[in-house]
């Protein structure tokens, strides 16, 4: 896609909600592609300046917590599939799909912590929008084929594969740690997770270039 072709997104992501039901659409892309980045743009721009029809609930809300993980001896593998609560995930989907009269909770994850916390993302029953992402959305491996059948769509974010690690490098310093295990970090755990999730990649309903998109930082 090309740098025009933002609005173009929007367009498609509000065709998907129908009169008397809310539509869910997943972002998939391996860690560093920018899901993170074009779903906030997305939410920005769909609700604008009225009311929050558009509400971004990312799948990190269900990492697994570090004393659980220490107890299952998976700590060093943080962002691996089996690190999550994936059929956790996959219910609140079914939930927001299937629950319009009241306000459901979803779980959040803090950066600085690097743990998740519950009931930090209200969806209000007028929200007809929920678009979600991480990196597992189409694995068809068990618990996780349960999430696509949730989703109405499910676009693949892609990147430069040089700019993905070099960001990746980046987020890791800036929630403390050093330059060193950093890089050992993102070119061994993510990336063995990175190339699982491009295994997926043509399972997704569109392929979009995130670095080819002029996303506006306040879109409208």
């Amino acid at each position: 896609m090309n740098s025009e072709a933002f609005d173009d997104l929007v367009k498609r992501a509000t065709a998907l909600v129908r009169p008397g039901r809310r539509a869910l659409l997943g972002i998939a892309g391996s860690p560093g592609a920018g899901k993170t980045t074009l779903a906030e743009g997305l939410v920005r721009a769909l609700n604008g300046d009225g009311p929050r029809w558009a509400v971004h609930v990312p799948m990190d809300g269900f990492h697994l917590a570090d004393v659980e993980l220490d107890r299952l001896g998976r700590r060093d593998r943080k962002g691996a599939p089996d690190t999550f609560d994936a059929a956790g995930y996959a219910a609140l989907l079914r939930r927001l799909r299937e629950e319009r009269d009241g306000t459901v909770y979803a779980p959040g994850f803090e950066r600085t912590l690097e743990q998740p916390i519950a009931g930090t993302i209200p969806v209000p029953p007028e929200a007809r929008l929920v678009v979600t992402e991480g990196n597992y959305l189409l694995l068809t491996d068990e618990p996780w084929d349960r999430v696509r059948p949730q989703l109405d769509a499910v676009w693949f974010c892609e990147t430069d594969e040089d700019e993905r690690i070099r960001r990746l490098i980046t987020r890791h310093e800036q929630f403390g740690k050093d330059h060193d295990t950093a890089v050992t970090w993102v070119l061994g755990t993510d990336q063995r997770n990175a190339d699982l999730v491009a295994a997926t990649r043509d399972r997704a309903d569109l392929v979009v270039r995130v670095d080819a998109l002029h996303i506006p930082c306040d879109a409208a």
